[in-house]
Parts: structure tokens; C-alpha cells; sequence
């Protein structure tokens, strides 16, 4: 299924874009689509008898916009330097363990939402990410099978990162990877069951225009299945939270000088194969 989320922000109703890709009003099926929703495996089998049925009022999609997928995100957990080509371009070794790192449940915005350049910014770069979105409690998890289990479905992120503030103001990444609006996330959530093999997924990004990244994610350094069972020894993971699983070569930050870093102005597109495409245009916070 294609879950979403549509309309203004902080007052969206919970959707579904059926296999015609008709949009569908699932508000009186669920509440929203948050962790609770898709924990509840009571929930979900309404909303494909609902789909199944074809008895879903259609929505409007023209002038609508579009929310983040999930309600209420707990977390969002990020794994850096997650694939071999990306790791070249920076010039750093591979990580022998993933690289965890955290941005503030806040910064996720809808997939076509008016991403902000910070104040004092001179290096904002872009990455498309495959999200995991978690939909049952993970703790000390033993096996890849047992991950995969436990992941509700896939979504594309952004993962917006101001390059100075993150490695050249000192201490951890955060300063660079939490500003306002930095992780665009959706337009839909695909559950699972419709994404066979998450690491055969290609992943693009264009600045106006022109593409930058073109990956796969067949080059994760560790694949979808261990980044889950790994963070899940270190922290517990709560249905509704995201894994953003980290970004192919291409990123400004990898460029040759003067480095394309984003402007104002300036307009991101990104995708991931079935997973949906975003676009964002810039603006000086």
C-alpha cells in the first residue's frame, strides 16, 4: 500500500493512492498514520479491506498538499557514510561499524515543502536517503529476518546537511544536520510487503535540473537489515520512528571547488524506484 498524509500543515487527514493512483480519503478508516497505526495490525487489514473494496472516497489531489507520511515521528536515526561510493568521495574509510547519528523529530516536513536555508549558511547540501520507517518495538534484534520484521515500510528522506556547521563549528554533526526543515520525508509510505528487496532500489537527485546523484542501493555498506538489527542493540526502536540509511556519491560536499553548494532560489527534485519524488524549492530562513 501507498500511505500518505494530505493537507495543511498540522491538520492533515490520513490517505491512500490506490493502484490507479486515484487518491483516497482514509479518515474514516483511521485517525492518521502514526506509530499506533501501524503497529496495529487490526488498523492496516481496514485499510486494505477498504482498498480492496473500492468504496474509498476519492480526493482531490489538485492544488493539495502533501504531509509527511507519518504522524508524530519519534526519532529519526541516520547512518552515515553508509555506501561505498559516497565514502570515496569524501575520502573516508570505510566505517567498520555503521556511523550513528540523530536529527530532531522536527525537522521532517512534507516531501514538497519549502526547505530553508539557514542564516549564516554557506554550505547547505542536499542527500536523498531510503528511510525505513519502523512499525513494531525493536530491541535486541538477532537476526536480519527478524529486522526486516520489524520494518512497517520505506519511504525517500532528504537529509539536508549544512556541511560547516556540521564539521567545522566543532563537537558532533548535529549543528549541521538539525536546522529547520532539513528532512523532507515522503510523499508516500510504502509498506513493506510491496518492496521485495530494499537493497535493488535506485536513488536520483537533480539541482535544477541537472542530476547529481544517480545510485543504488545495492552499494550500502551495510545493508537495511543490519542498520535495523544494529541500532536496535543500542537503543529501542518504537513503531512510527525513521532510519534514514545514508546517501550515494554525489553530494556537493564531494565536488571539486568552487563547490555547488545550495542557494536560495535554488529548486531540489529527488526519487527513489517506487518509492514517490519530491520537490523542494529553496528560501533564506
Amino acid at each position: 500500500m501507498k500511505l500518505l498524509r494530505v493537507g495543511t500543515a498540522g491538520a492533515e487527514r490520513p490517505a491512500l493512492l490506490d493502484a490507479e493512483g486515484t487518491l483516497r480519503d482514509l479518515s474514516g478508516v483511521v485517525a492518521d498514520i502514526d506509530g499506533g497505526v501501524l503497529a496495529d495490525t487490526a488498523a492496516l487489514d481496514r485499510i486494505r479491506a477498504a482498498a480492496d473494496a473500492g468504496d474509498l472516497p476519492v480526493l482531490d489531489a489538485q492544488g493539495l498538499r502533501v504531509g509527511p507520511p507519518v504522524a508524530r515521528v519519534g526519532k529519526v536515526v541516520c547512518i552515515g557514510l553508509n555506501y561505498h561510493d559516497h565514502a570515496r568521495e569524501t575520502g573516508a574509510e570505510p566505517p567498520a561499524e555503521p556511523v550513528v547519528f540523530f536529527k530532531a523529530a522536527d525537522t521532517v516536513v512534507g516531501p514538497d515543502d519549502t526547505v530553508l536555508v539557514p542564516r549564516r549558511s554557506e554550505k547547505t547540501d542536499w542527500e536523498v536517503e531510503l528511510a525505513v520507517v519502523i512499525g513494531r518495538t525493536a530491541r535486541y534484534l538477532e537476526s536480519h529476518e527478524a529486522a526486516l520484521a520489524h520494518v512497517a515500510g520505506y519511504a525517500v528522506a532528504h537529509d539536508v546537511s549544512e556541511r560547516e556547521f556540521q564539521i567545522e563549528r566543532g563537537g558532533t554533526w548535529d549543528k549541521g544536520k538539525n536546522c529547520e526543515t532539513f528532512n523532507p520525508l515522503g510523499p508516500w509510505l510504502v509498506t513493506a510487503d510491496e518492496v521485495p528487496d530494499p537493497q535493488a532500489l535506485s536513488l536520483k537527485l537533480w539541482v535544477n535540473g541537472d542530476l547529481k546523484q544517480d545510485g543504488t542501493t545495492a552499494d550500502q555498506i551495510f545493508p537495511v537489515a543490519e542498520v535495523v538489527r544494529y541500532v536496535s542493540q543500542f537503543m529501542t526502536l518504537y513503531p512510527g520512528d525513521v532510519i534514514n540509511t545514508g546517501t550515494p556519491a554525489g553530494v556537493a560536499m564531494g565536488r571539486p571547488e568552487p563547490k555547488p553548494y545550495l542557494r536560495a532560489g535554488d529548486v531540489v527534485e529527488l526519487e527513489i524506484e517506487g518509492l514517490g519524488r519530491q520537490r523542494q524549492e529553496l528560501k533564506d530562513a
